[in-house]
C-alpha cells in the first residue's frame, strides 16, 4: 500500500527522514497489527500517551499564539479542542475499563523518553515561530495517520485503537493539517519554499521528531 498524501511538505520531509520506516512500521506498531502486543504494554502506553497528549495539547496552543493568520489560528485552536475534549478523554475511559482510574492515570510518572519528545516539541515553538512548530509537530499528527490506513481493518483486540486513526475523522484532520502546513510555508516563504534553505532546516526538525517517535514506541514495548 503506497504512503497517504497529506500535502507536498509532508512527502517531501516524509522522504528524507532516515527513521521514518523505523518509527511506523516500529515492532510496537506491528505487534498491534498482529493482535499479540502484551496488554500491560499497552496500557503503559496508554498511560504514557495521556501525558504526551497533555503537552502535545499545550504545543497546539502555543501554535495559536504563533499564527499569523486567521486560518492557521482557527486550525490550531480547533486541534487543541478535539484533544482536550475527544482524545484525551478515550484515554481515560479506555484505562478506567482496564482499572486504571483517572486519579491514577493523572499520577502517571512522565518516562524519559516522552518528557524528551514533549520538551523538544515545545522548544521548537518556543524558540521557533509557526513553522517550526508545525515541523516538529507533524510527525506524531502525520504518522499515525499513515499507521492507521495501513493497519486498517487487521482486526483483533487493538482493532479499536487502530480504527480510530484509519477513520475518516483522523485522516480528514490529517489532510487539513498537511494542508495547513503547505499553506503556511507558501505564506512566509514564498511560493517556491521546497528550494528555500529553511526548507531544510525544518526537514532537519521533522527528521529529529521522527526520531523521538521511535523512541516513544520503544518505551512502550519496554513496558512499565
Amino acid at each position: 500500500m503506497s504512503a497517504p498524501e497529506y500535502g507536498r511538505a509532508f512527502t517531501l520531509w516524509r522522504k528524507a527522514a532516515p527513521e521514518w520506516d523505523a518509527y511506523t512500521r516500529h515492532e510496537f506498531v506491528e505487534a498491534l497489527r498482529r493482535g499479540d502486543l502484551p496488554r500491560q504494554d499497552f496500557l503503559h502506553y496508554l498511560r504514557q500517551d495521556y501525558v504526551f497528549l497533555i503537552h502535545f495539547a499545550r504545543a497546539w496552543a502555543l501554535a495559536a499564539a504563533k499564527a499569523g493568520t486567521l486560518a492557521e489560528m482557527q486550525a490550531a485552536s480547533a486541534t487543541v479542542q478535539a484533544l482536550v475534549h475527544h482524545e484525551m478523554p478515550l484515554h481515560v475511559q479506555v484505562c478506567a475499563r482496564a482499572g486504571i482510574d483517572a486519579p491514577a492515570l493523572e499520577a502517571t510518572v512522565e518516562a524519559p523518553a516522552n518528557l524528551a519528545y514533549t520538551r523538544y516539541v515545545l522548544e521548537a515553538g518556543y524558540s521557533g515561530d509557526f513553522l517550526d512548530l508545525m515541523a516538529a509537530l507533524a510527525p506524531c499528527v502525520l504518522g499515525y495517520g499513515e499507521i492507521g490506513t495501513r493497519l486498517a481493518g487487521s482486526g483483533g483486540p487493538y482493532s479499536d485503537w487502530i480504527e480510530t486513526y484509519a477513520g475518516a475523522e483522523y485522516q480528514a484532520l490529517c489532510h487539513d493539517v498537511g494542508g495547513l502546513i503547505d499553506g503556511a510555508l507558501a505564506y512566509r516563504l514564498g511560493p517556491d519554499w521546497a528550494g528555500s534553505p529553511r526548507f531544510d532546516h525544518l526537514a532537519q526538525r521533522f527528521a529529529t521528531a521522527t526520531r523521538l517517535e521511535v523512541g516513544f514506541w520503544q518505551m512502550g514495548l519496554d513496558g512499565a
